[in-house]
């Protein structure tokens, strides 16, 4: 009776055995699993990648949009250049040219429209032994006002006839400037000695 149970124990372990060897077979399965997991990590690697690469062609744009703002700067600085060579009314006597400071009116405004296609030549003529005045040609704008007038004064009279003073004198007139580089003795020693001719032209501000 021993001897069949024993023998009955040992099939039974054998059995047992077996049957856990055949449960090893299977067991691969999941090492290809982990594998496919593995590759597909792989591809969205590269695909990460890739991404990457692309975002990395666009720093040429950044580059170009760069260079349109120093393009825009260089542009900038020539319209200051060319602000810097804006034209400006100037004022010679007998040739002389004298320095003058322009009133902001309207009557300024329609003399320089009057010289900014060529200069204005105006005969002078002395009067009173303090002022030449001379006719231009045309009516401008007025704003009279009573003034009394001194040395290097430039004004508009009835209109139509600019005077430019070596002495002083007062009248209803209208401004438009004053000399600013010459003395009493300089304003006489440019229009006390006779008639002169003005002439007021567009030149480049200096």
């Amino acid at each position: 009776m021993k001897m069949k149970m024993t023998t009955l124990f040992i099939v039974v372990s054998i059995i047992a055995v077996v049957f856990s060897a055949c449960g090893k077979t299977g067991t691969p399965e999941p090492d290809v699993a982990v594998d496919n997991t593995v590759s597909t990590e792989a591809v969205s690697s590269k695909g990460s990648t890739q991404e990457e690469t692309v975002g990395i062609t666009e720093v040429p744009e950044i580059e170009s949009e760069s260079n349109i703002t120093e393009d825009q700067i260089q542009t900038e600085d020539l319209e200051t250049e060319t602000e810097d060579t804006e034209k400006m009314m100037q004022m010679k006597i007998n040739g002389t040219a004298v320095n003058v400071s322009w009133e902001n009116n309207e009557s300024v405004d329609a003399l320089t429209d009057m010289c900014k296609d060529s200069p204005l030549e105006i005969q002078m003529s002395m009067y009173g032994g303090f002022e030449q005045v001379g006719p231009l040609g045309a009516d401008l704008p007025r704003n009279d006002a009573q003034t009394t007038t001194s040395s290097g004064d430039i004004v508009l009279y009835s209109g139509n006839q600019i005077v430019v003073f070596y002495g002083s004198n007062s009248w209803s007139y209208t401004r438009l400037g004053h000399i600013t580089d010459q003395d009493n003795e300089g304003m006489a020693a440019l229009l006390g000695n006779g008639d002169v001719t003005i002439t007021i032209s567009m030149e480049a501000r200096q």
